[in-house]
C-alpha cells in the first residue's frame, strides 16, 4: 500500500473517531425533552448533562494529555477510544439524574485529548500546504454525525427510548476503535521533553487568548444549538418529529463550514478566518432571534448556522497548533477544552433567560453577544501578535 493510500485511511480513522466523539456530544441536544421526561426533571436541569459532558472535556484534555506521556501517538488514540466507548456504553444504562450525570462527565475525559492529538496527528500526515485539509477531514467526522448520527439518535430517543441513543455511540465507538488499530500507521514515541516542560506554553499571552477567544466564540454556537428542540417545537410549532430533520438540516450546513473553514484558512489567516466566520454568526443568529417565530425560516437558519458555526473550528485550532510550537499535542487539546468551556458556557448562560421566563429565543441572543465578544478578542489577538513583532524587530536592530 503507498504511503498517500496508507495516510488517507489513518485520516479516515480519526474522521471515524470523530464522528462518534460528535454524535455523543450533539445528541444530547436532540433529545433533551426525552431524557428531562423520562428522569422527572426540567428542561434547564437536564441541559446539566451538557455542561457536565463538555467540563469532562475541559478536565481530560490536558490531564490524559498529560497521561499520555512519551507514548506513541496512535497507542494513546486507542486507549482514549477505549474509554469513550466504555462510559458512552454505561451512559445507556444509567437511571438517574446522578448516575448520567457522572457517565457523562467521564464520558468527555477523552474527547479533547483526542481531537487535540488527532489535529497534530493529521498535520503530520498531510501533504505539505495542505494541513487545514488533513486537520478538517478529522474533523468532518463530527459534522458528518450531525447529519447521520445525531438524527438516527434523536429518532431511537423520540420513538423507542433516549438510552438507545448512547448504546449506538458506544457501538460507532467500537468501530472507530478496530479503525484505528487497523489503520493508523505506527508512531515513534513523542519528542516532547516532559509535561512540566510543555507547561512553559502557558508562559505565551497569546496561548491564553487563544484559549478565550475559542470558549467565548464558540460558545455563541452552543449558546443557540443547546437549546434547539424547545425552539423548534415550543417556539417555532414544529413537532417533535421535525427535531431530527432539522438536525440534518444543521449538520449538513456543518459539513459544508468545515471545509469552507479549511480553505478559508489557507487563503487568509487563519485569525482573520476566525473573524469572518464569527461575524457572520453574529448576523444569522440576531436574525434567528426575529424570525424564530417562523416555522419556515427557523429551518433556513439552522441550516445557515450549521454552516457559518463550523467555519471556525480548524482555523482556530490552527491557529493554537502554531503559537504552541514545541508543545503542539498540549495546546491542541486545551483548545478542545477551550471549545468545550464554550459548549458549557454557551448552554449555561443561555439557560439563564429561559430560566426567568424571557423564552427559548433569548438563547439566540445569547449566542450573538458572545460571538462578538470572540470578534474583538481576535482583533486583540491581531494586534498584540503585530505589536510583539515589531518591539522584536527593534530589539534585533538594536542589538545588531
Amino acid at each position: 500500500m503507498s504511503m498517500e493510500k496508507s495516510n488517507k485511511k489513518a485520516l479516515l480513522a480519526l474522521g471515524v473517531g470523530g464522528f462518534g466523539i460528535g454524535m455523543t456530544e450533539f445528541v444530547i441536544m436532540g433529545i433533551l425533552p426525552d431524557v428531562a421526561n423520562s428522569l422527572q426533571i426540567s428542561i434547564p436541569q437536564a441541559g446539566h448533562f451538557i455542561s457536565a459532558y463538555a467540563l469532562g472535556v475541559v478536565v481530560g484534555a490536558p490531564t490524559l494529555t498529560a497521561m499520555s506521556g512519551k507514548w506513541p501517538a496512535h497507542k494513546v488514540l486507542m486507549y482514549l477510544m477505549i474509554w469513550f466507548t466504555v462510559f458512552n456504553t454505561l451512559s445507556a444504562f444509567s437511571t438517574n439524574y446522578v448516575t448520567l450525570m457522572i457517565t457523562r462527565f467521564l464520558s468527555g475525559l477523552p474527547h479533547g485529548a483526542f481531537f487535540g492529538i488527532g489535529a497534530v496527528v493529521a498535520g503530520k500526515l498531510a501533504k505539505e500546504g495542505k494541513a487545514a485539509q488533513a486537520i478538517a477531514t478529522m474533523f468532518a467526522g463530527l459534522t458528518i454525525a450531525n447529519v447521520i448520527g445525531v438524527p438516527i439518535g434523536t429518532y431511537l430517543g423520540h420513538h423507542y427510548n433516549w438510552n438507545l441513543s448512547f448504546l449506538l455511540v458506544g457501538i460507532v465507538g467500537v468501530i472507530a476503535l478496530l479503525s484505528i488499530y487497523f489503520w493508523m500507521p505506527k508512531m515513534e514515541k513523542s519528542s516532547s521533553e516532559g509535561f512540566i516542560k510543555d507547561l512553559k506554553v502557558f508562559k505565551r499571552v497569546e496561548i491564553w487568548m487563544l484559549i478565550l477567544l475559542t470558549t467565548i466564540g464558540t460558545g455563541g454556537f452552543f449558546a443557540w444549538y443547546s437549546y434547539i428542540a424547545p425552539l423548534l417545537t415550543n417556539v417555532s410549532g414544529h413537532s417533535e418529529n421535525m427535531v431530527g430533520y432539522a438536525m440534518i438540516l444543521a449538520g449538513v450546513g456543518m459539513v459544508f463550514g468545515n471545509f469552507i473553514g479549511a480553505k478559508m484558512a489557507e487563503i487568509f489567516s487563519p485569525l482573520k478566518a476566525v473573524i469572518i466566520s464569527l461575524s457572520l454568526m453574529v448576523m444569522v443568529l440576531l436574525i434567528n432571534y426575529l424570525v424564530a417565530a417562523n416555522p419556515v425560516a427557523i429551518l433556513i437558519l439552522t441550516f445557515i448556522i450549521g454552516i457559518v458555526s463550523f467555519m471556525v473550528g480548524t482555523p482556530i485550532q490552527l491557529a493554537i497548533i502554531k503559537a504552541s510550537k514545541g508543545s503542539e499535542m498540549l495546546g491542541s487539546s486545551m483548545n478542545q477544552s477551550a471549545f468545550n468551556m464554550g459548549n458549557a458556557s454557551g448552554a449555561f448562560f443561555a439557560g439563564l433567560p429561559i430560566a426567568l421566563g424571557y423564552g427559548f429565543t433569548s438563547a439566540s441572543l445569547v449566542g450573538a453577544l458572545m460571538a462578538g465578544t470572540g470578534i474583538a478578542i481576535a482583533v486583540l489577538i491581531i494586534v498584540f501578535s503585530k505589536s510583539r513583532s515589531v518591539s522584536t524587530k527593534r530589539k534585533m536592530a538594536f542589538n545588531s
